[in-house]
């Protein structure tokens, strides 16, 4: 196809050229050092320190995970298909068949197509196999009504097919100690990894198929792979080296709403929030409503502000669907007439890009902050259609959306790869410097090496970063104060519907039961999941969501952004670093000026992803308080059996949550939130003493005697040198490319298609 072509064929990116060329020149620096280094003890620990930051190899970058979120049938597995060029490569759903667990795609540098599948650990399904023979247990007591209710509960079915599969026909009625003692019917090898290797995409496909799919219940003769179905945590898959899926991108298949195994569950959590990019799978029949649509949306913008998370788009799938006859009919009368099937498609794709882009991004601007990248985005939707990509019977390749996905795929790598070889070649080439200072013998003033005006000047500034980082999180307190208020007053409204079932407890019985043997939390593979704890905290979320964002977004400097300040406080260094050098001669000492100067850059940028991390603590810690506190009721009614137990159950778990309010609930939530944000400035000012320390220290060592001859890196120097020059050049290239684009895009309003990067 030529689309594809011309993407297989795009020239390696700058960036792409000067990452490998650095890493060579690296590589070359390790080999020379690394024999005289460790193995000399007279070698300064400072030293070592520099060889172990820089030159020991490091990963190319830290992939991007794209999610492809959505339920079971909107069409992920066929999207991925075709976005790696593979039509039937990972299995499709259909009306018996669907994934089952969480897929994850990647290219990589092996000959081979590859497939591992890693299994729940033996303490693991003990663990969930406690809580399935629970769930199944059933007292003398039962009476009509829950004998009903038994027959139609999906919980209760879930989990009588799992150990049917892994165990065979009556493992359900078996209890916890004999089902231990039973043999599964699969192999499980001890490693608890399943790995399978294939020369051909289509032979992987065959022997992957049973493991990451699910027949239906009544379905019979499953091989002896699905028979370990129940065991699959999640599996990656590799494919050779690929443009159309770049090295560095995962595509990951994240079925449903989460998982009943308390493991597999808290991996689609943080499978969720290590995506930075999460793309929201949608039908064109249930784009338009739909509480699992809502329910996966809503999610999506959570992972923006727990995780990772910077991009959200909506992906309509099976868009060459549509019954042109009933269309025509709903179509509004003065439009230019439809002369064809594939013109009613088209239009009304637009139509849905428009109503769907406008929905979207009124929703996030509720939740996030005003400024936020993803906002500034000129179209969130897509429409595409995997089925026309292979067949192009009513619409082009280009019109099927496929490529255009493609494209935001390697755009979003670029982007990411500038940002890490910016960094890495900045670094690299501070430390190179210092490294051939080492070699150095020309001794400099006592007052430079000390760097005693530049020590008291950092400790000035980390107190003054201390309180930049209380005015960011000062903000916060009041939308947590009125969300507390109105929690307290909504809850009983909001804990009233999630215990309501319009056929009353009929098929309700077991599920709610497997709600408090999870403490709170019932998700299943095909139902909307169920979070009693998340939706009581919802009313407080709703209040903190955009001052949240606001706290951890990039951007100018605000009272409220904290990365800004933590850039402000960077810069401070640098203008002051350059003060003491110039009054000290620096003109002299070139290469400790670059050193400190990038290093600086170094330590607080690596600051940022230590944020993040420690944000998705703090989101969640609302609702992890609200979960601790109730897990004494929620333990308490999962005991409960017998007639009117569904009732019961309820009543206990109402008494307790009302219980729990009057005592300060919320309240405490409150405060463990507070608390969080203080150990995260706490944790921020601490690794920045820390690190500067070493540096100044580091930088110190050769007028503190510790000067050591070291192998000659001058000719790496100057290659390095000339990589960071290069650097610069780039970037200005991307910004007058980027011009040009501009320039041509506003002389041609009728070319179609976003520029090329």
């Amino acid at each position: 196809m030529e689309e594809t072509e011309d993407f297989v064929g795009q020239e390696p990116h700058p960036d792409e050229k000067l990452e490998s060329r650095t890493r060579r020149v690296l590589s070359n620096t390790y080999q020379k050092l690394i024999q005289s280094v460790f193995l000399d003890d007279s070698i300064p620990n400072g030293v070592k320190y520099l060889i172990l930051l820089t030159l020991i190899e490091k990963p190319s970058l830290d992939p991007i995970y794209i999610g492809l979120f959505g339920s079971t049938g909107a069409g992920k597995s066929s999207l991925i298909n075709a976005i790696i060029q593979q039509a039937m490569f990972l299995p499709v759903s259909g009306e018996s068949i669907c994934t089952s667990c969480i897929v994850q795609v990647r290219s990589g540098c092996c000959e081979q197509y590859e497939a591992k599948i890693h299994l729940l650990s033996d303490q693991e399904w003990k663990e969930e196999l406690k809580t399935l023979t629970k769930l199944l247990h059933r007292t003398e007591e039962l009476g009509g009504e829950e004998v009903d209710a038994w027959d139609r509960d999906e919980a209760m079915e879930e989990a009588i097919w799992k150990l049917q599969i892994l165990y065979g026909n009556g493992a359900e009625k078996k209890n916890y100690e004999e089902l231990l003692r039973a043999k599964p019917k699969g192999k499980i090898p001890t490693s608890r990894i399943i790995t399978l290797k294939a020369e051909e995409a289509g032979e992987l496909s065959v022997k992957l198929d049973p493991y990451i799919r699910t027949k239906r219940r009544d379905w019979h003769g499953e091989s002896a792979e699905t028979q370990i179905w129940p065991l699959i945590k999640h599996v990656e898959v590799t494919l050779p080296k690929s443009e159309l899926i770049p090295e560095g991108v995962v595509l990951v298949d994240i079925p449903g709403t989460g998982d009943f195994n308390s493991k597999r569950d808290e991996m689609w959590k943080k499978t969720i929030d290590k995506c930075s990019v999460i793309w929201v799978i949608s039908d064109i029949e249930r784009v338009s409503g739909g509480r699992a649509h809502e329910d996966l949306l809503n999610e999506s913008i959570k992972a923006c502000q727990r995780g990772f998370c910077r991009d959200i788009a909506l992906v309509v799938t099976k868009t060459d669907k549509l019954h042109l006859p009933e269309y025509l009919r709903e179509r509004k009368v003065g439009n230019q007439a439809i002369q064809s099937q594939r013109e009613a498609v088209l239009e009304r794709n637009e139509m849905i890009k428009i109503q769907r882009n406008r929905i979207l991004k009124e929703k996030l601007k509720r939740k996030l902050p005003a400024d936020c990248k993803v906002l500034e985005a000129s179209n969130l939707v897509y429409t595409v259609s995997a089925q026309e990509y292979w067949q192009q019977a009513l619409l082009t390749e280009e019109e099927t959306e496929i490529p255009k996905l493609r494209e935001y795929i390697r755009k979003r790598l670029l982007d990411k790869k500038r940002r890490m070889v910016t960094k890495y070649v900045t670094e690299a080439f501070g430390l190179l410097l210092l490294t051939d200072s080492f070699s150095c013998t020309d001794n400099l003033p006592n007052e430079y090496l000390h760097m005693s005006g530049l020590r008291g000047f950092v400790e000035e500034k980390i107190q003054l970063l201390e309180k930049a980082i209380d005015q960011c999180f000062a903000p916060i307190v009041q939308p947590l104060q009125e969300g507390v208020r109105n929690a307290r007053t909504s809850y009983r409204r909001i804990l009233g519907a999630c215990l309501v079932r319009s056929r009353g407890n009929q098929g309700f019985h077991q599920t709610l039961k497997a709600v408090c043997l999870k403490n709170g939390i019932y998700a299943s593979r095909t139902l909307a999941r169920i979070d009693l704890n998340a939706a009581i905290t919802q009313p407080i979320y709703d209040q903190i969501d955009p001052v949240f964002g606001g706290i951890f977004r990039a951007g100018t400097p605000t009272n409220s952004a904290l990365m800004p300040h933590i850039d402000a406080f960077k810069h401070s260094l640098q203008e002051k670093m350059m003060e003491i050098g110039i009054r000290n001669g620096w003109k002299h000492d070139s290469y400790k000026k670059s050193f400190l100067i990038q290093e600086i850059s170094a330590i607080l940028g690596g600051l940022e992803e230590h944020i993040l991390r420690k944000k998705r603590k703090i989101y969640e810690s609302l609702t992890t308080s609200v979960q601790n506190d109730l897990k004494p009721c929620y333990e308490e009614a999962a005991q409960i059996t017998g007639k009117k137990a569904c009732e019961r159950m309820k009543d206990i778990i109402r008494r307790g949550v009302d219980r729990q309010v009057a005592e300060g609930m919320f309240e405490r939530a409150q405060e463990r939130m507070q608390h969080q944000f203080q150990q995260l400035k706490n944790g921020i000012t601490e690794k920045v003493k820390g690190s500067i320390a070493t540096m100044l220290t580091l930088a110190s060592s050769q007028g503190d005697g510790l000067y050591k001859e070291l192998a000659d890196v001058k000719s790496e120097y100057k290659e390095m040198e000339k990589l960071h020059r290069s650097l610069r050049e780039v970037a200005e290239n991307a910004v007058l490319r980027q011009g040009m684009q501009d320039f041509l895009l506003r002389m041609s309003p009728s070319k179609a298609g976003p520029p090329r990067t």
